[in-house]
């Protein structure tokens, strides 16, 4: 079981599991005769992707309160709070505690 990375158990079996459904849905492939696998170019594509959307948006964003956020970006996470908040109180939903 590893455990290093994830910081929790991660089976053999989940393993299998994860590298099927990723070959399924063609990001990686299988070289013949090894247990080795590569991205395809799709998978390429999706995983510099999702860095880009990781290093251009979801930690500015994770980082808006925190005093070195520039203030216009925490006043549009205020402004989408409010709006957030509104639409909840007109919908008459609860919010969790």
């Amino acid at each position: 079981m590893t455990v290093r990375l994830l910081g929790t158990g991660y089976t053999t079996s989940q393993m299998t599991y994860d590298l099927r459904r990723l070959r399924f849905n063609g990001l990686i492939r299988r070289i013949e005769h090894t247990h080795t696998y590569v991205l395809t170019p799709d998978g390429q594509r999706l995983a510099i992707f999702y860095t880009k959307l990781n290093d251009r948006l979801l930690h500015p964003l994770l980082a808006a309160d925190r005093p070195q956020a520039p203030p216009a970006l925490r006043q549009a996470l205020t402004t989408i709070d409010h709006y957030v908040d509104d639409y909840i109180a007109r919908a008459r939903l609860k919010t969790a505690a």
